[in-house]
C-alpha cells in the first residue's frame, strides 16, 4: 500500500514515490514489465549499461540494476527453463566472473555460491534467488624478483544478490552488489529489496 500518490513519469516508465514508512521508494517500469523497491536515498545513474541502475551515493560499490534478455532472442516460459536453482546459480556466478575478469598481472579471484533457492511470490510467479561472494586479491608489486615482494592482498570482498524471474518470454534479473561488511549492516533492507522484485505482463 502506498502512503502517497506522488507520481513521477520517465518517458513510458512509471515510478511511484514513497512506500509506507518512508524508507523505500518503488520503481515501476510498465514498458518493460518489472517493479521493485529501492532505498530512498539511492540515486539513479543513467548510461550505466543496465536497463535501470541505482546506487548508494556514499558507498559507491553498493548498487542495484535490472537486466533483461532480448524478447527476439529468447522464448522463456518459466524461470525453471534455467534448470534447478543450483544450476542457475552456477550461471549467475560465471556471468559475474566474466564481467569482472581482469587483465592486470597478479589478480586472483575467489568465489563461491552461498545460496540458491526458489520461491513463489504473492503474484503467483516462481522466482529464483541466488547469493554469491567474490573476493579479489592483487599484488602491488607483481613484477618484483623476490616472491616475498609479490604478496597478494585482499582488495575487495563483495556480496552479490540476484533475483531471477520470467515474464513476456524474457528472463529478468535484479542484481544487488554490496561490500560484504556493508551487507552485514544492511542485510534486512537489502533482503527487502530482493523480496520486492516482481515481473509483470506487458501489453
Amino acid at each position: 500500500m502506498l502512503s502517497t500518490s506522488t507520481v513521477l513519469l520517465f518517458g513510458s516508465q512509471l515510478a511511484l514515490a514513497e512506500t509506507t514508512g518512508g524508507t523505500f521508494r518503488e520503481y515501476i517500469d510498465t514498458f518493460d514489465g518489472y517493479s521493485f523497491l529501492y532505498p530512498k536515498n539511492w540515486i539513479q545513474v543513467r548510461g550505466a549499461g543496465a536497463d535501470i541502475f541505482f546506487r548508494d551515493p556514499f558507498v559507491l560499490d553498493e548498487n542495484l540494476s535490472v537486466e533483461m534478455s532480448s524478447p527476439s532472442s529468447s522464448k522463456y516460459v518459466t524461470v525453471e527453463d534455467l534448470g534447478p536453482p543450483e544450476k542457475a546459480a552456477e550461471k549467475v556466478l560465471k556471468q559475474y566472473l566474466t564481467e569482472f575478469m581482469s587483465t592486470r598481472l597478479g589478480v586472483r579471484r575467489e568465489s563461491n555460491v552461498l545460496s540458491a533457492s526458489s520461491k513463489v511470490a504473492d503474484d503467483g510467479k516462481l522466482y529464483y534467488e541466488v547469493e554469491v561472494n567474490i573476493k579479489s586479491y592483487a599484488s602491488n608489486n607483481e613484477l618484483a624478483v623476490m616472491p616475498q615482494d609479490r604478496v597478494q592482498k585482499l582488495e575487495w570482498d563483495r556480496r552479490y544478490l540476484s533475483v531471477l524471474g520470467v515474464e513476456n518470454k524474457r528472463l529478468y534479473e535484479l542484481r544487488l552488489q554490496t561490500p560484504e561488511q556493508v551487507f552485514m549492516e544492511e542485510e534486512n533492507d537489502l533482503r527487502r529489496v530482493m523480496d520486492s522484485f516482481r515481473v509483470v505482463k506487458t501489453e
